[in-house]
């Protein structure tokens, strides 16, 4: 394998603790900065939906994991694959309250399942994440000010 199993990525929020899980564990809030439409059941076993309208992209998730309001997990499939494909990654965000506000870490797992000629799915969410991270952090941000 050409790549590691994980990405990992790390973001200083200037707010609380409740408002980011509010954003990543809420329809709206995930319709707001993730994709432009999503449904959840957040509950362990609960299904959710993003969908990307403009790229006409969309994606099932599984919720796996909800401690309120520290960590957020989920499961889904792996961009790239024929939706048939079994194989799926886990996405978790860990909250952590900081004195500015919360540390938010991501982490993504589940590519050492991928053969070297499915790469590309790898590649693309490192870019992704980084690109959603700071669409996060500017819908927060926007929330603010209004």
């Amino acid at each position: 394998m050409g790549f590691p199993d994980r990405i990992e990525r790390t973001i200083e929020l200037t707010h609380s603790p409740e408002r980011v899980w509010a954003a990543i564990t809420t329809a709206e809030g995930l319709a707001a900065w993730f994709g432009d439409r999503a449904e959840i059941d957040l509950r362990p076993g609960g299904a959710a939906t993003v969908d990307w309208t403009a790229e006409g992209h969309h994606q099932d998730l599984r919720v796996e994991r909800v401690e309120e309001p520290t960590v957020f997990g989920f499961t889904w499939r792996i961009d790239g694959l024929p939706r048939e494909d079994p194989r799926r990654t886990y996405v978790e965000f860990i909250l952590e309250p900081i004195p500015a506000g919360t540390r938010l870490h991501l982490v993504e797992t589940g590519f050492a399942q991928l053969g070297p000629d499915e790469h590309r799915a790898h590649s693309g969410n490192t870019h992704g994440w980084a690109h959603e991270l700071g669409e996060l952090a500017a819908h927060l941000d926007a929330v603010r000010a209004a």
